[in-house]
């Protein structure tokens, strides 16, 4: 599988849009909202098989004439025949998904583009490390559910607070460490169990994705103590800290390329 250091990945593409009635809203936990929506459309499309998959919401008209129009980035969390539902993050009146999520009603129509993906878990993998926050948890859901019985996953979620947990099901010998913010870091809390002895040996399937400067510390981390190759690892900064989304976006390069002079330094200390 392929490392997934974009969100996006791989060389753009032209993105069909699609037009789907939202069918139900649910307040999942005090920061997450699941909007289904569906569409006869749903049926047509090929979702993918990633569990990383995602669609890119157009939730506003472009800022100035002639520009693009607002769009936000989020997981597919599950599909079903003619529906999809997809998981948003909610933080009061920040941003556009969350406020979006919180006033859409039922019966109302929404244009995403997509679908895209970059990660599945390698069911032939020793085992699996699923790292990251509320916004890299349908991901992480969607590949706990999707592994066979007999494979281990050791995952590591951090949410605003113990509210915000969620109950996953899934065959694989799975344990999930809930980090709630501000009790410690989610970086802290897998070296302690990395330190500890409570990770599995053998080299991992590794899936990082969250906040950009936690995710490369952690990235560092995986390739340099658990030995984890390019291609045993997705690794996306989804957010970062400070920035506004678009800002991000046009920073996101910059970001990919101090992952790739980490990777040069790993190798020269080889």
């Amino acid at each position: 599988m392929a490392e997934t250091p974009e969100r996006p990945d791989g060389p753009p593409r032209k993105r069909v849009p699609h037009t789907v009635t939202v069918a139900a809203v649910r307040r999942l936990t005090p920061h997450i909202v699941r909007v289904t929506v569906a569409g006869d459309e749903l049926s047509a499309i090929d979702p993918t098989a990633y569990t990383d998959r995602y669609v890119k919401l157009v939730l506003g008209e472009p800022s100035e004439p002639g520009g693009r129009p607002l769009v936000r980035t989020y997981t597919i969390r599950a599909v079903r025949d003619g529906e999809w539902d997809i998981d948003l993050v909610v933080h009061g009146d920040e941003g556009l998904g969350g406020p979006w999520a919180m006033r859409v009603q039922p019966g109302e129509q929404v244009t995403f583009l997509g679908p895209g993906g970059g990660y599945a878990p390698d069911p032939g993998a020793p085992w699996h490390l699923l790292v990251g926050d509320e916004a890299a948890l349908p991901a992480i859901a969607a590949a706990l559910e999707a592994l066979p019985a007999g494979a281990v996953a050791r995952a590591f979620v951090e949410v605003p607070e113990p509210a915000d947990e969620q109950v996953i099901d899934t065959p694989a010998d799975a344990r999930i460490t809930w980090v709630h913010r501000g009790s410690r870091t989610l970086e802290g809390a897998v070296r302690e169990a990395h330190a500890g002895g409570e990770l599995p040996d053998g080299v991992p399937h590794a899936f990082l994705h969250g906040e950009a400067a936690c995710v490369r510390v952690l990235r560092r981390w995986a390739r340099a103590e658990l030995g984890v190759p390019r291609e045993r690892l997705s690794a996306s900064g989804y957010w970062r800290r400070g920035r506004a989304d678009e800002t991000w976006r046009a920073e996101k390069r910059e970001w990919v390329a101090a992952v790739e002079q980490d990777d040069a330094a790993l190798a020269g200390a080889v």
